[in-house]
Order: structure tokens, then C-alpha cells, then sequence
């Protein structure tokens, strides 16, 4: 039996920031004999039009969820049984059922296995539901099937799953539950290890969802000499002691979510770690210990207003972050967000992410400060001038540039942020 394991693209086109997905390198080992499976990224690689299998396994996420169906069309189409999974058809497996034969909600480890078995005796199930509570010192990675795949020279590896906050926009909780599961630091240690020296970027929400076990984790890191790069929750950041080890055990960078500057609009996103800190003594701190600084900002809060995202570009430039995004605030499905602006009737469009009207970069809900077109527009205007040529130079003077390897990686990030943010803009999702 030949399945195809299809990672959609947001336009079914190349993407400038693909970074190698691990539901491949999961999926590899938890197969059994007899069974082949041929991956596909439409980020990197075209999915040829005749591609043969025996079933199609299709991973969506929100913005990918259009240009998932339409591929399971087409293979419905030719008989080819389909099952969609992915953080979207768990949290909306409903919707999912519409286009596939079978819908995986959750966790690959106690439901792949089971899919395979049915598949095999022709009696396919329309759902099955993980107990998301996989062991995950059990959990094996097999990172051989990216051979010949032209991802950007970084790997992806993953230490915990979950996140101890609830922020109001963010569907991890939704998904994970508030018990932040982690492997054991020795696995992980012994897994970067063993990849090619490439720099390693940390895919967990907040790496720092369970204290004791990171310190382990930069205890086991420290003597590979490996650079990486990992997200990290605002309480973690106010402890300079521990950026300092971080630094030391290999970290290059940051990714934060500062989110706002405004209180009204972090209490309203349940972002509790942020109203304690003091952002630019962080920000020093950070870049004292010898760390580059990828933030987050999300701008349409009710607080927020037609300057704010512009106030947030000029913020970041001005305290030197490497890279930053400004993102106009989109409640996506399992969110209290969505729930929220669903009860209050607030939503402008209920599926957004299925209908041919929405492109990327839209508002989808009225809020409270502006009008849909003005939260648009000022993101827009926001990242483009943060990724203009002179801003990207500008920031070179304030960004913690210590050494040739964080110069390379602030140019290439800068550079694939500016040309993935102009390749989005506007686009409809799935063409």
C-alpha cells in the first residue's frame, strides 16, 4: 500500500518561508512494513497532477484548510479514500468530514496505526480521535525522509507539546489541554546531535511551559555547540540569569510574543505574563545577553486604533528587534477569540477560511476601534515599512549582531520576511 502524507500550501504554490514539517518525520516510524508512504510539501515542490497512491493523507491548519479540501476533492474524485488531519480538522472535524473519508482529530501516535489497519480492510472509520496524551519519551523522529528536499538550511525539532497559558487568540490551549507534555532533554540532546550541522529551530509554543525540565534541557544542549533558536513566554525573559544560559547552551535568538503595548488590550487577550514586565528593560536584557529578538504583535484589540500597528513597526525598529511580525488579529476556529466575537455577532464572515472572498491580509470581524478596511490597511502599512530596505539597514545599528552567523541570520530572515509578506498580500487562500 502507497499513501501520499500531503502537506498543502496556503496558494498551492511555492513558499519562501518553508521550513520542513514534522508530521513527516512522525508519521515515518510509526508505520508498519508493507505500507510506503511519499511525501509531499506543495511549499517546496509541486504535487504532480497524476501523483498514484492508495490513499491520501492531507495535514490542514486554518489557512491551509481551502487548498486541502480542494486537493481531496481531486482525489475523491479518482476513488482515492482521503483522511484529513492536522490542528484544523481537530478543531473542526465537522467541517473536515464534508471532504475526506476520515477525519484524524488530534495526536498522529494512538490514531496513524489505526488508520492503516482500516484502510487495509476497507472499513475506514469517518472519525478517529486521539486521546492527545502520547508519552513523549516514545515519541521517535525520523528526519531521513527530508533527504533531497530544498527546505532553507535549518532543522526543526520539537521538545514539548502544549503551552501553560490560555492566551484569548491562541488555539494551543484549545488543542493541547494546560498540561504541557515534554521529551526527555537526553533524547532531545542526542537527536540534534545527530543531524548535520545545520542551526536547529525549536517548534514548541513556549519552550519555557515547564522550568525544570528546560534546564535540563540547556544543561544536555550546552556541549554540542550548536546554534538554535526557540519561542519563549514574557516571564522567562525577565530572568536575565537564565537568558544568559541560554546564550550559552547555543540559543541565537528569541521568538516573543510582546503583542501589545497597550494594558487594556493585553488584558483583553489574557496575556497576564506581559502586564507584570517592563518591555524595554527586557528588550536590554535580552540583547545584553548576547540574544536577537523576534517578536510578535497582534493588532485589532478594542483598544486599538488605525495607528497602532504603525506605533508598534516604529517600537520594534526603534529597540533593534531582528525580525517582527504585525499581524492583524484573526480568530481562527477553537479560540475563546472566535467565540467571543461569534456570541457578540461580531464576525463578518463565519467559515472565512473556506470561501473564495476572503484573501490574506482581511479582517474578518468589526472591531471595536476601526474599521475592518483600517485594521487591514495598517498592518499592511506596518510590514512593509518594517521590511523596507532602509528599515532592515536602520536596524542593523541597534540589532544584538554578535558575530558572522547572527549577521546571516538577520539577512536571511529579513529577507525572506520581506519577500513571503509581499507574496501573501491579497492572495486567496487554495489558488
Amino acid at each position: 500500500m502507497n499513501i501520499c502524507v500531503i502537506k498543502p500550501g496556503m496558494f498551492g504554490e511555492r513558499a519562501k518561508d518553508a521550513l520542513p514539517p514534522l508530521l513527516f518525520a512522525i508519521l515515518k516510524p510509526l508505520t508498519p512494513p508493507g505500507v510506503t508512504l511519499t511525501f509531499f510539501d506543495e511549499n517546496i515542490e509541486s504535487l504532480p497532477g497524476d501523483v498514484s497512491c492508495d490513499a491520501a493523507a492531507i495535514s490542514i491548519d486554518t489557512f491551509t484548510a481551502r487548498r486541502g479540501y480542494i486537493l481531496a476533492g481531486r482525489f475523491r474524485e479518482r476513488g482515492v479514500p482521503v483522511v484529513l488531519g492536522g490542528i484544523h480538522a481537530t478543531l473542526c472535524p465537522g467541517e473536515a468530514g464534508e471532504y475526506a473519508d476520515a477525519v484524524v482529530a488530534g495526536e498522529a501516535e494512538d490514531t496513524w496505526g489505526a488508520v492503516i489497519d482500516d484502510l487495509r480492510a476497507g472499513t475506514l472509520k469517518p472519525l478517529y480521535i486521539s486521546a492527545n496524551s502520547a508519552d513523549l519519551s516514545r515519541v521517535q523522529y525520523d528526519y531521513s525522509v527530508f533527504r533531497g528536499k530544498r527546505y532553507h538550511p535549518m532543522w526543526v525539532v520539537q521538545f514539548s507539546r502544549g503551552c501553560k497559558f490560555a492566551c484569548d487568540f491562541c488555539s494551543v490551549h484549545a488543542l493541547y489541554g494546560g498540561a504541557p507534555r515534554t521529551r526527555p532533554a537526553s533524547a532531545v540532546a542526542a537527536a540534534v546531535a545527530r543531524l548535520p550541522r545545520k542551526p536547529v529551530f525549536f517548534a514548541d509554543d513556549n519552550l519555557f511551559s515547564d522550568p525544570a525540565r528546560v534546564e535540563e534541557l540547556l544543561t544536555a544542549l550546552a556541549p554540542l555547540r550548536r546554534r538554535w533558536v526557540c519561542q519563549i513566554s514574557m516571564d522567562a525573559a525577565r530572568d536575565f540569569d537564565l537568558l544568559c544560559r541560554l546564550r550559552r547552551s547555543g540559543c541565537a535568538a528569541v521568538v516573543m510574543g510582546f503583542e501589545s503595548l497597550n494594558a487594556g488590550s493585553l488584558r483583553q487577550m489574557n496575556k497576564r505574563a506581559n502586564l507584570a514586565a517592563d518591555y524595554e528593560a527586557v528588550i536590554a536584557d535580552i540583547h545584553r545577553a548576547g540574544l536577537m529578538i523576534y517578536g510578535t504583535f497582534v493588532v485589532g484589540y478594542d483598544a486599538d486604533t488605525p495607528e497602532t500597528a504603525l506605533d508598534l513597526a516604529a517600537f520594534a525598529q526603534k529597540h533593534g528587534f531582528a525580525v517582527a511580525n504585525f499581524n492583524p488579529l484573526i480568530p481562527t476556529p477553537g479560540t475563546a477569540l472566535y467565540t467571543r466575537l461569534e456570541r457578540e455577532g461580531r464576525l463578518l464572515r463565519g467559515r472565512w477560511w473556506n470561501t473564495p472572498e476572503y484573501r490574506y491580509g482581511d479582517t474578518v470581524f468589526q472591531p471595536g476601534g476601526m474599521a475592518p478596511e483600517q485594521l487591514a490597511e495598517s498592518c499592511r502599512r506596518a510590514r512593509y515599512a518594517f521590511y523596507s530596505f532602509r528599515g532592515v539597514m536602520a536596524r542593523l545599528r541597534g540589532v544584538n549582531i554578535r558575530g558572522r552567523f547572527n549577521l546571516w541570520i538577520y539577512l536571511l530572515a529579513n529577507i525572506i520576511s520581506r519577500v513571503s509578506i509581499r507574496q501573501k498580500q491579497g492572495r486567496r487562500l487554495g489558488e
